[in-house]
């Protein structure tokens, strides 16, 4: 079995892929896997990620196409250290109870919710509350008045309870640096 084999589909006669079995990616795979590259990096050229995978530029760019049209790829955003930006910046977590009738459902109360700027994400998630909503402005003060003049008076909104993010580690994959050491002595009982 050859370590490289051209993939059928390609036409780039330098598309060589790296296999131990001797078939090459199916389309479902070429597109996890495409989507596990611009996940890390989406800033990168259609040819280095079409390397990256082993198929022809040809063929990666017409998967991204795709994705875009199925609507699968929804953006590309900038994860940013808030913390380093000389920009005043909060970001809370919200947790939304709400009590449906009849007539309501979730996707009604998330598509109302949506509609604010001030939420970047918004989940329905299992447990104790119904929604987890991301929600930022420039201040403390501006995110409660938010939540208590805008979320909390929809009518199905039954509770909120407002985590206000002090420091962030991780974002969407990407790790933080520490901004300065720890100077805390250790104690041992």
């Amino acid at each position: 079995m050859p370590l490289f084999q051209r993939c059928r589909g390609d036409r780039h006669p330098r598309t060589y892929v790296r296999r131990a079995a001797s078939v090459c990616m199916d389309d479902a795979e070429a597109r996890r896997e495409l989507l596990a590259v611009l996940t890390e990096n989406a800033r990168q050229e259609t040819a280095d990620v079409a390397i990256q995978l082993g198929l022809s530029e040809e063929r990666a760019a017409t998967l991204v196409e795709a994705l875009k049209t199925e609507g699968v790829l929804r953006g590309y955003q900038a994860v940013v250290d808030w913390g380093q930006a000389d920009v005043q910046h909060v970001t809370a977590e919200l947790e939304l109870n709400v009590e449906l009738d009849r007539e309501t459902t979730y996707e009604d109360v998330a598509r109302r919710v949506v509609k604010f700027s001030e939420v970047e994400s918004l989940r329905l998630v299992s447990g104790d509350f119904d929604f987890a909503a991301t929600v930022t402005g420039e201040s403390m003060n501006d995110v409660s008045h938010f939540v208590a003049e805008r979320i909390a008076t929809i009518p199905e909104v039954t509770q909120t309870v407002t985590h206000f993010v002090m420091e962030t580690y991780k974002d969407r994959g990407v790790e933080f640096e520490s901004r300065e050491d720890d100077d805390r002595l250790s104690v041992s009982p």
